[in-house]
């Protein structure tokens, strides 16, 4: 899942919230010197990730990325995960999304003292570009795929994993209906198990 997921099943909660935003920036046990509410967080990131890599739905949806993405499908997965979140009308009806971003936005600010380094830097773009909202367009996953292009050390070029993307958008889309209501039971009650409920 990427990052409007990860904010959604957070489920309204800072701390959690900011935990699980910075997960994939704390390495090892780094998260023991957050305070014990964002480590909460950053392990609820990491059992959200690990499920999602193992779920069958998962595993068909890389296959339809992997012939242009290679190692990469599952990181193009998670992207396009989120899009579908954004469009899916039973998690956000119209006109939520747009105060569901800003709120996570305003949510996230009082914690950016504690955010890695590179994380700040990421949160400042996130904010600046809006990027939980422009998940919904088909240019804002083209801007994603550009970005985790530039980012990756072994590809370069979008253009055809966004081709397959449009070319098995209704494929992704099934594989995001059956998954998605599954990961968020899972992130529900591991964040009870967490909160020690």
């Amino acid at each position: 899942m990427n990052y409007l997921a990860h904010a959604y099943l957070s489920f309204g909660d800072p701390d959690i919230l900011a935990g699980n935003m910075i997960s994939d920036f704390v390495k090892g046990k780094k998260k023991y010197e957050y305070p014990v509410r964002i480590q909460m967080g950053i392990a609820l990131h990491r059992k959200i990730d690990e499920y999602t890599d193992s779920h069958p739905a998962t595993r068909q949806a890389r296959e339809f990325l992997k012939k242009t993405a290679g190692p990469y499908a599952g990181a193009f997965v998670d992207i396009v995960y989120d899009h579908f979140l954004a469009n899916d009308p039973y998690e956000f009806e119209e006109g939520v999304l747009a105060k569901f971003a800003q709120n996570t936005y305003l949510q996230l600010e009082p914690f950016q003292k504690e955010f890695p380094e590179k994380f700040q830097r990421f949160f400042h773009y996130m904010q600046m570009q809006n990027w939980l909202l422009n998940y919904r367009s088909t240019e804002g996953i083209h801007n994603s795929f550009r970005g985790l292009c530039h980012r990756a050390k072994y590809i370069h070029d979008a253009e055809p994993v966004f081709e397959d993307f449009l070319i098995h958008y209704e494929e992704l889309k099934v594989t995001y209906e059956y998954f998605f209501p599954h990961v968020k039971a899972l992130a529900y009650h591991e964040l009870l198990y967490l909160r020690g409920n």
